[in-house]
This record gives structure tokens, sequence and C-alpha cells, in this order.
């Protein structure tokens, strides 16, 4: 077939744009099949050939195909562990939640950290687990799993034993298993840990004694370490040193107790109740030699507590015609315990009432560091500091007597007659705390008195919304319109103003005639008028 010169002239100028049509369709059929950029972490999937990678033809993308990649998830999955095995995300495509096709920046993997549950990881997170931040353990130095460690960085790949994530302190002297002694706040103490399970069971001075004390600190491989295991505690003298030599065998407990060394048991011969003073109490852990200073069979004088112990109240007690025996307040347990009661208390000049009652013994008796019972005082002020000193006329408390006002319940229980002060309280005066209007807040935010030189005049207290309007001789009294129950006007009368309110003017609402007006920052509404001209409003 021949082409004429002309024809093929014709035919070279029309191919650019058939070339250009063809591309054109070409990019636009692939966008059809792919709807954008794959994500940095596929991007090595980009290209046509590589769909069948992760998508089934004629179907969406399908979790096997994932799966076959993602290897350390489908173990996880398949072992029924792990976050993508929780209620909220089994059976879920994994496209629900990581899709593509968004371009090269976009995130797949996206959540909020800060309200992930992490229960759902069937690892929940407590004590001090939960002050941690996420990548403090989702690190590779913590991920066992070869394959998973190769990833920049991942959720994957961690274990729930302990040692997965902490040092080995007992060095495989210890079960792995840390959480039998050991809770989720801290190590130390271990609180889950009962010594009473071992062979070797705490009793008496045992319980008190530091761990370290048994438990040597030493260093082993390097490392700091304390033995658990392997201790001899056979006898007391695998502890204890045999101050007797052993003149009296090796076995301390014939006589002695875990209480203390200076405990003899009454089986071990002398018994100190046959004798006219018994061993109670405190006097049981008393060293013999105490009260035997001399000849354990010389007479002691003991029918009264002060012939061993010194007066520790100095004779306070006999200043007031008391008995000075310790025994009559206190007993052998100890003399931090008083058995002096409430009801002997109310026998003396200060009985107890009230908020007294509640009041521990050393608040009143023991100010200064050292106890005091006598020459005390009976009036509020010998305890309580007087805080209207200065701010409050005396004749309304005479002798600063506190109970002329307050009660021995509350402070904030107040009984003054406010009437005697020439002001009566009325109204919503009544439902008021004292402090509203007798003490005011300073700059510095301290509070500062204000009972003296206080007048009646209600712009004491309150703000002049009216800004003078009202002003007679520099005073505003509002009691000519308002009463104490509420603000409105309920006692003002129009009529007896200069402008009667008759005929159509009494259907009138009041902010036709009484506008709101603007004087520098104040905004208020204008009562008085300087003059009532019809044309002025009509």
């Amino acid at each position: 077939m021949t082409i004429s010169f002309a024809r093929f002239l014709k035919i070279s100028k029309i191919m650019p744009l058939i070339l250009l049509l063809f591309l054109f369709l070409s990019m636009r059929a692939y966008s059809q099949l792919s709807p954008g950029d794959l994500s940095d972490a596929h991007s090595q999937f980009e290209g046509l050939s590589n769909c069948t990678l992760c998508h089934v033809l004629g179907e969406k993308v399908a979790n096997k195909k994932c799966l076959d990649c993602h290897k350390a998830l489908s173990r996880q999955i398949s072992k029924n562990t792990g976050y993508h095995s929780s209620k909220e995300i089994v059976n879920k495509k994994c496209t629900s939640c990581h899709s593509e096709h968004h371009g090269k920046n976009f995130q797949l993997i996206r959540f909020d950290k800060s309200h992930f549950n992490h229960s759902l990881t069937g690892f929940e997170l407590l004590g001090a687990h939960t002050k941690l931040k996420c990548n403090e353990c989702h690190k590779s130095g913590f991920i066992k799993d070869t394959e998973v460690q190769k990833k920049k960085f991942t959720f994957l790949g961690l274990d729930t034993d302990c040692i997965s994530c902490h040092a080995d302190y007992h060095q495989k002297t210890l079960s792995t298993n840390c959480k039998q002694c050991h809770g989720m706040k801290a190590f130390k103490p271990a609180l889950k840990f009962d010594h009473a399970k071992t062979k070797f069971k705490l009793l008496g001075k045992h319980k008190e004694l530091e761990c370290a004390k048994c438990h040597k600190i030493t260093e082993k491989n390097g490392k700091k370490f304390q033995a658990f295991k392997g201790i001899a505690f056979e006898a007391c003298t695998s502890c204890h040193q045999d101050v007797h030599k052993n003149k009296f065998g090796p076995t301390c407990t014939k006589c002695h107790t875990e209480q203390s060394f200076n405990i003899i048991k009454s089986n071990s011969g002398f018994n100190h109740d046959r004798t006219n003073f018994k061993l109670l109490g405190k006097h049981r852990t008393v060293s013999c030699k105490k009260c035997h200073k001399t000849n354990l069979l010389d007479p002691i004088k003991h029918n009264q507590c002060i012939d061993c112990h010194a007066d520790f109240h100095k004779g306070q007690f006999k200043k007031q015609g008391l008995t000075q025996d310790c025994a009559d307040c206190h007993d052998t347990k100890g003399f931090t315990q008083s058995s002096f009661t409430i009801e002997r208390h109310d026998k003396t000049d200060f009985p107890l009432t009230s908020a007294h009652l509640a009041t521990p013994c050393f608040v009143c008796h023991k100010k200064t560091g050292k106890w005091q019972f006598s020459n005390l005082g009976i009036k509020c002020i010998d305890c309580h500091d007087n805080i209207h000193k200065s701010y409050l006329d005396k004749k309304y408390y005479p002798e600063s007597n506190c109970k002329n006002c307050h009660t021995s319940t509350r402070w904030v229980d107040i009984n003054f007659d406010h009437a005697k002060t020439g002001f009566d309280l009325l109204g919503k005066h009544k439902e008021q705390s004292c402090r509203t209007c007798h003490f005011k807040k300073l700059a510095d935010g301290k509070q500062q008195q204000q009972f003296k030189n206080l007048t009646s005049s209600c712009n004491e207290c309150h703000v002049d919304k009216h800004f003078k309007q009202f002003d007679i001789d520099g005073k505003t009294d509002c009691l000519s319109c308002h009463n104490f129950n509420n603000w409105k006007a309920e006692k003002f009368d129009h009529n007896k103003t200069g402008f009667k309110l008759v005929g159509k003017h009494k259907d009138v609402a009041c902010a036709k005639c009484h506008k709101h007006k603007q004087i520098g920052e104040n905004t208020f509404v204008q009562y008085k008028l300087n003059e009532f001209r019809c044309e002025n409003c009509h």
C-alpha cells in the first residue's frame, strides 16, 4: 500500500497527539487500579505486578495475605495471645485499622498511646509499670525473637516474664517467678514474701531485724548479691555468740526466748512469781541486775513505783493533793498509757466538755515539750490565742472571755446577739456568716478583721449600682426603696417622685423611659431624669 507524501505529512502531524492520548489513557487505567502510593513501609511492593502479594484477584485484601508477611504477628495470633487476639480486635479485617495507598508518609500504625488499654495485650500495667513510657519496655534489647529484632520499631516480641526486662538479682538461686515475692509497685520491700512459710519462722526479736543482718549483702559474678539460701540456722550459735562459753550447753532456748535474752523462762529454774513481787508487763524485760545491783538475795524496797522510778512529774500531783504513786494513772505495760479517766478529770477545776473531750492530752499538757499538769489556767485565752485583740470592742467580751460569743463545741457556732450593736440582723442578713461582713480580704490574700468603726450604711458592704443617683448629702439610703429580703425595689412608689404615673404611663415598662447609660467604664440605668417634657419620650 502506498501513501502519498501529502497524506504522510498529515498523519505525522497528529501522531504526537495520538501518543499523548495513549499515555493519558494508560495512566488513567493504572489510577483506577491503584488509588494511591503505598506507604514507605510497603514501598518495595509498588507496581501492578506486585498487587497479588496483598490482594486476591477480584477481592479485597485478605488477612491471610497480611499474616504471610507478618509472621511474628501470625505466630502470636495462632497462640491466641497478644493484642491482636483480644476481644476488640479478633475477627477484624487488617485493613479496618491498617489501610494502604494513602501516600508514602502515611502512618499504618496509629493509636493514642495515652489512652491505650494495655490489658488487651494480656499484660495489664500495674504499679510502677503505669509510670513508664512505651519505649522504656518496647525496645530491641528486651526482644528475644531475632526476626522481630530486625525491625526499626515494633510493639511485638516482648515476654511477660519479669526477667525478660529486669536483671535476675538472685542470680538463679531463687525462682525466676518474681511475682511470688514482689509486687508491681516496687521490688523493695518484697511484700508477698512470708518468712513463716520457710523452714525458719521469725519469732520475737527476729521479726524486728533487718533482712541484711542475716542475709548478708556480698558480691557474686561481679554484681551485688544477697544470699537467701544455704544459711545455717539449726542452732542459736549459728548467729549468736555463746556468752556462757557452752557452760549450759548449745541450746539457748532452754532458758531464753526469742523475745529477749533478758527474759528467762519460768521452767528454766528461778520463778520470780514466788516472791512478793510478781514480774508483770515491762518488768519482765528488765535485766536482773537493774534491780538486784549487788546480791540477788538482798531485800529490795518495792511497795511504791517511786521506790525504783523517779517522779517524772516532779511533784505536780502532790501540789494538787493527789497521790504520787505512778500506779494511780499508769500500769506495768508502759508509762505512755494513762488510766486517768474523763470522770476523774471532771472532778478537777476544768471539766471536759464538747470539743475538749476529743482533744488529746498532750495538746494541753505538753505544749513546751514537757508534761505540765499544774498551773495551766482554765480561761480560754490560757490555751487559745485571742484573734480579736485590738479588733473587737471589749465591751462585747469582758475579760476576753470567748464564751460570750463562742461555744466549746465549734468556734464557728456563734451565740452573739447582734442587736446589742444597734444593727439588728434582718432578712438576708440573718443568712450571712460573720466573716462576710467582718473579715475583709487584702491584696496579699490575707484576711483582715473589721469589727470596730463599721457603719450601718448599705454602702459599707454593698456596691452602689446606681452610681450616686440617689445620694443625699453624700449618702445613699437603699432602704428607701429596698428591704432586707431581696434587691427588688418593693418600697419604691413612683407617685412620690416628681413624675406621677397616670393614664397609659402606668402600663409602660420601666426600661422604656429609664435607659442604660455609660460613663467611662461604668454602665447603669438612669433613674434620675433632668426633665419630663413629652417630646423627650414621644
